[in-house]
C-alpha cells in the first residue's frame, strides 16, 4: 500500500501522518510530515513497531478530524493475526494525542512489545520545501531528557528556543537510544487471553515566545469533541439551499474547515484575534491577499472574520520602507512568519510586503464590510490605516505616477505579485514572460474598487466630501485609462497584464473574470468577456481555467497556466451575476459544486485543468493545500451569487 498523507489540522498546529498513523521525517517532496506548530517541526519522527516490526494496515486512516487505523502483525493466511491493534490521533492547540488499543486473539496469555520511535528536528517549514535550498544554523544545538513518564527534547540557538514534550500513560517501560537523535519508548504488556491493554500517549509542542499555559488532552476523543462543537457553532445559523443539497454541504464543509483554520492574530491595541490562516499544509499563517477573500466571501453569513481579519492587517500594515521586506507606507502585508528562519532574517517573510493586490483588497474588505454590518465604530478606528493604503496606490504603488497599480520581480522573494504568483504565471500566449515593471490586470480591477469604496466611506462615515471626491475622480480615470490601454482589439478581450514598455502581454487568462467582480468593465465589454469565459478553451467542465487552452504556455498541470481555482472561480461566478449573466454564473457554480461533490463537498486549493468530456473525474493538483480557506469559502460566495439554483 502506498501511503498518503493525512491532515489534521486545529489552528497554528497542524500534523500529517502516513496511512497508519507514522510520521516518517521525509524531506522534501510534495507535502511534509510530521507535527508542526508556527512553521516549525516538533515531530520528525513517530513510528509504531509491535514486537520489532511495523505492522500491516487492516483499515488505513481516513481523512477527518481525527484519525483512526486498525493495524494488525505481519503474516500470512495460515496463522491469523495474534492480536489487533487500533490507533487513534488526534490535534490540539500545539499538541498531539494518541491513544493505542491492543487486543489479543488468542484464548491464551500473550506478551505484547509495543514501541514508538520519536524524534523531533524542529526544522522550519522552508527547509522542507523541494526548491533545493539550504540554510546555516550555526550555533544550533539539539538535546534530549529522559523523563519518569516519557522524553523531552530541546532546540536552541543564540536566543532561540523551542521545546517538544512526550508522555505517556502508563509510562513506558525503557526509553532506548536509536543510534540517532531519535528515541525509542518500549512497553512490555502482558494480556490475558482475548485481553485489552490501552497506552495514552501526549505530545506538547512549545515553539520559541510561547509562554502559555498549555492544557494536555486527555485523549483523541477529548480533542475532537472539542473540534466538532467548534465547527457546529461556526455552521450554526446559516441558511444554507434547501434545494440544492450539494451547494448545501459544501457550504458546511467549508464552514468547518475554516473554523479549523483560525490563528492567533494580534490588532493595533494588542487584542487578540483569530484570523483565516491560508491553507494547510504549506500556509497555515496570515496572508493578507488569502485572508481578505475569505472574509469577503464569508462576509454575508460570518462577518466576525472581516471583524478580525481587517485589524489584524492593521496592525501589520508596512510605515516604513524596507527593500527586503518590498515595505512600503501604507502597504498591507503579504504574509507573516513566525519560525526560526524568519526570526533570524535568513528568508524575508517574517512580515513580507510583496503583493500589489492585499492593499486595494484591504480598502474593499473595510467597505463591504461597513456596509454589510453599518458598523461605523471599525469604520473610523481604521481611518489612518485605510488613509495610509489609499495613499501607498497613489504614491508608491504607481497610480499616480504611472496611472497603474505596478510592481517588479522581488529577486529575494516572489517574481510575481498579483494573485497568480507563479515565476511563469504572467507571460504572453507564447509563455515569454516580460521583464521590468509589470501591471497586472486584476490588481488594477481591485484598485478601482478600493478608489469606490473608500470614497463611500468617506463621505458617510468620515464626513469627508472632497477626499470623497478625489477618490471617485481617480476611480473614473483608471477605469477610462484600463479600457483603453488593456482591451485587446483583435481577441476582444482584456490583455492579462501591461509590461514596462506598456505592451499587452497577450494570453487569454481568468484574471478577465476578477474585471467582472471588480466592475471595471463597461456592461458591453464584460458581457463579451463573461460569455468568453465560458467558450470551451477556456471552462473545462469544472470551472475556468487560469489559462486558456490551445496557447503555447498552457499546460493543464501547471499552478497558474490552466489549473483550475475554486477561489478564482468564485470571484468569476461573483462578477458574471454582477453583469447580468445569470446563466453562465450558474454554469460555473454546478461545475464547481460538482467538483466539491466528487471530494466529499471540499473545494481544494486547484484542479488539475484537463476537460470533464475526457476525464469524468476531477483531476487533483499534485502539490494543492487540501485544505484551503479560500476554497473553503468558495461555496459560500456561490451561494451569493446564485443561491439556490
Amino acid at each position: 500500500m502506498t501511503d498518503r498523507h493525512h491532515l489534521l489540522v486545529h489552528g497554528a498546529t497542524f500534523a500529517a501522518v502516513s496511512d497508519r498513523g507514522d510520521i516518517s521525517g521525509v524531506r522534501g517532496g510534495g507535502s511534509p510530515d510530521g507535527l508542526f506548530v508556527r512553521d516549525a517541526r516538533h515531530l520528525s519522527r513517530w513510528q509504531l513497531t509491535v514486537d520489532g516490526a511495523v505492522p500491516e494496515v487492516l483499515t488505513p486512516v481516513a481523512d477527518g478530524d481525527a484519525t483512526r487505523c486498525v493495524l494488525v502483525p505481519r503474516g500470512g493466511r495460515q496463522e491469523p493475526p495474534a492480536h489487533t491493534l487500533f490507533r487513534e490521533q488526534a490535534v490540539g492547540d500545539s499538541s498531539f494525542v494518541e491513544s493505542l488499543r491492543v487486543t489479543s486473539n488468542r484464548p491464551t496469555p500473550t506478551t505484547v512489545r509495543l514501541a514508538i520511535t520519536a524524534d523531533a528536528d524542529f526544522t522550519d517549514q522552508f527547509e522542507l520545501r523541494s526548491d533545493h535550498r539550504t540554510y546555516v544554523k550555526a550555533g544550533a544545538v539539539r538535546s534530549r531528557q529522559v523523563l519518569d513518564d516519557g522524553i523531552e527534547f530541546t532546540y536552541r540557538r543564540a536566543e532561540w528556543r523551542s521545546c517538544t514534550t512526550i508522555t505517556a500513560d502508563p509510562a513506558p517501560d525503557a526509553v532506548e537510544e536509536t543510534g540517532t537523535g531519535a528515541r525509542r519508548l518500549v512497553w512490555t504488556l502482558d494480556l490475558e487471553p482475548h485481553g485489552t491493554a490501552e497506552l495514552t500517549l501526549r505530545v506538547i509542542a512549545r515553539p520559541h515566545g510561547d509562554k502559555r499555559a498549555l492544557r494536555v488532552p486527555r485523549s483523541p476523543a477529548s480533542v475532537n469533541d472539542h473540534v466538532l462543537a467548534l465547527e457546529e457553532r461556526f455552521v450554526e445559523g446559516v441558511a444554507f439551499p434547501t434545494g440544492w443539497p450539494e451547494l448545501a454541504a459544501a457550504c458546511a464543509r467549508g464552514l468547518s474547515d475554516l473554523a479549523a483554520l483560525q490563528v492567533p492574530a494580534t490588532g493595533p491595541d494588542g487584542e487578540e484575534l483569530r484570523v483565516p490562516a491560508a491553507g494547510a499544509p504549506w500556509f497555515l499563517t496570515l496572508l493578507g491577499r488569502d485572508a481578505l477573500l475569505t472574509a469577503l466571501f464569508t462576509l454575508p453569513y460570518r462577518p466576525q472574520l472581516a471583524a478580525a481579519t481587517l485589524p489584524a492587517l492593521a496592525a501589520t500594515q508596512a510605515t516604513g520602507t524596507g527593500a527586503s521586506r518590498v515595505a512600503q507606507p501604507g502597504k498591507i502585508v503579504h504574509e507573516v512568519r513566525h519560525g526560526e528562519l524568519a526570526h533570524f532574517g535568513q528568508v524575508p517573510f517574517g512580515r513580507y510586503y510583496g503583493s500589489v493586490d492585499a492593499t486595494p483588497l484591504f480598502l474593499i474588505l473595510l467597505g463591504a464590510y461597513v456596509e454589510q454590518t453599518g458598523d461605523a465604530v471599525l469604520a473610523r478606528r481604521l481611518e489612518p490605516h485605510a488613509r495610509a493604503a489609499i495613499g501607498w496606490m497613489l504614491d508608491h504603488g504607481g497610480l499616480t505616477s504611472r496611472g497603474y497599480l505596478v510592481y517588479r520581480a522581488d529577486e529575494g522573494g516572489l517574481a510575481n505579485q498579483n494573485w497568480k504568483d507563479s515565476p511563469g504565471a504572467i507571460c504572453w500566449s507564447d509563455g515569454t514572460r516580460p521583464t521590468g515593471a509589470v501591471m497586472a490586470a486584476g490588481a488594477q480591477g481591485y484598485a478601482y474598487d478600493a478608489l469606490r469604496r473608500t470614497a463611500w466611506v468617506a463621505r458617510t462615515v468620515w464626513a469627508d466630501e472632497t477626499y470623497a471626491s478625489l477618490l471617485e475622480q481617480a476611480a473614473a480615470d483608471l477605469r477610462d485609462r484600463f479600457q483603453r490601454d488593456f482591451w485587446m482589439r483583435e481577441q476582444s478581450f482584456p490583455a492579462l497584464a501591461l509590461d514596462g514598455e506598456g505592451r499587452q502581454v497577450d494570453a487569454l487568462a481568468s484574471d478577465a473574470g476578477h474585471l467582472l467582480w471588480s466592475g471595471l468593465l463597461d456592461k458591453e465589454y464584460g458581457e463579451v468577456v463573461g460569455r468568453r469565459l465560458l467558450e470551451a478553451d477556456f471552462f473545462s467542465g469544472w470551472g475556468v481555467r487560469t489559462l486558456a487552452s490551445g496557447q503555447s504556455a498552457y499546460h493543464p498541470l501547471s499552478y497558474h497556466r490552466g489549473s483550475v481555482w475554486p477561489h478564482d472561480n468564485a470571484l468569476i461566478t461573483l462578477g458574471l451575476a454582477r453583469y447580468g449573466l445569470h446563466d453562465e454564473a450558474r454554469t460555473v457554480a454546478h461545475a464547481l459544486v460538482d467538483a466539491a461533490t466528487a471530494a466529499g463537498h471540499r473545494l481544494p486549493e486547484v484542479l488539475a485543468g484537463y476537460g470533464r468530456d475526457t476525464h469524468p473525474e476531477p483531476v487533483p493538483y499534485p502539490h494543492a493545500c487540501i485544505r484551503e480557506s479560500r476554497s473553503a469559502a468558495a461555496p459560500l460566495a456561490l451561494l451569493t451569487a446564485v443561491g439556490g439554483a
